[in-house]
């Protein structure tokens, strides 16, 4: 190979080299630019605390800025949200979501917490029915009733679940949710229902004894229970329906019935064998013998 050109190529790879190096020199001492400021909006924030219940004023809402996006359903006009009721717990520095307000005209306190579509329904409790003071505002209950089933069941009580994971909406006048969920022993508390369970609330409570059971706000499921009865306790197990077998116990075979033993027919008894009656006549040396049919009445008697 050419010593010239070998020259030449070792040459260019050096300026490349010492190029490369210097601008890589600049650019890290290259003083950082200033980032461009972010995006902001203004939106409608909380001043203060906001509890459920109350109906804002021009006090208790300000127009701030609020930096990166805008959260959805927040208001940018405080006009509008002037006179509405607050249905969830807000905090200062919050923006005010539509969601957390109650409808225009709505208003506050408990009707402007109810959902459309539902209903709050009057329960009249007492510290056993009410779970020991526990059910509060925002818990999650379900409701048991017992009484006697129509038509008269000889099984006696009756007790059997009628609604389940339905939520307290309020506790005596208390319609504020407590985070530390306190005790409260109330007279009446207000559950969530829709039309058909307010109905049948209104009933039971009216018709039968109802108990509250105190459940966990996350579980969900409903669970299908068949009830329970006083027999069914007594008996220490499920009570059997027509044609169903007692519960635990095995299924019973059907057992042939033995064959009816053979009649036995006495035959009539043989008839008895005549005996001729002999007679023998001795006439000198002559012996002669005479049979005759033997008298039926003297075969009787003897």
């Amino acid at each position: 190979m050419n010593k010239r050109f070998v020259g030449v190529l070792t040459f260019a790879f050096l300026v490349a080299a010492g190029a490369s190096l210097i601008l890589y020199r600049v650019l890290i001492n290259r003083p950082a630019s200033a980032g461009a400021a972010p995006a902001t909006a203004r939106i409608v924030l909380a001043a203060k605390n906001l509890d459920v219940g109350i109906v804002l004023k021009e006090e208790d809402v300000q127009l701030a800025d609020w930096p990166g996006a805008v959260p959805q359903g927040a208001s940018t006009r405080v006009q509008d949200l002037i006179g509405r009721g607050v249905t969830t717990p807000m905090f200062a520095k919050e923006p005010v979501i539509e969601g957390r307000l109650a409808a225009k005209g709505a208003g506050g306190g408990l009707a402007a917490m109810i959902p459309p579509g539902m209903r709050a329904v009057a329960v009249r409790v007492n510290e056993v029915i009410g779970a020991s003071g526990f059910v509060v505002t925002g818990m999650h209950v379900d409701v048991l009733i017992s009484g006697n089933t129509p038509g008269g069941s000889s099984q006696g009580t009756l007790t059997r679940t009628l609604l389940q994971n339905v939520e307290v909406l309020s506790a005596g006048q208390d319609f504020k949710k407590d985070a530390e969920g306190k005790p409260v022993v109330v007279q009446v508390i207000n559950l969530l229902a829709t039309p058909e369970q307010a109905e049948q609330l209104s009933l039971a409570a009216s018709q039968t004894q109802i108990q509250l059971v105190l459940r966990n706000p996350l579980d969900r499921v409903a669970v299908n229970t068949p009830g329970t009865t006083l027999q069914q306790i007594f008996n220490g197990r499920r009570a059997p329906g027509p044609n169903v077998p007692e519960e635990g116990s095995k299924p019973r075979r059907a057992v042939p019935r033995p064959a009816p033993p053979p009649v036995v027919v006495m035959a009539p008894p043989a008839p008895k064998k005549e005996v001729p009656f002999v007679m023998e006549i001795i006439s000198g040396t002559k012996k002669t013998e005479s049979k005759f049919a033997a008298d039926k009445d003297n075969q009787e008697g003897k």
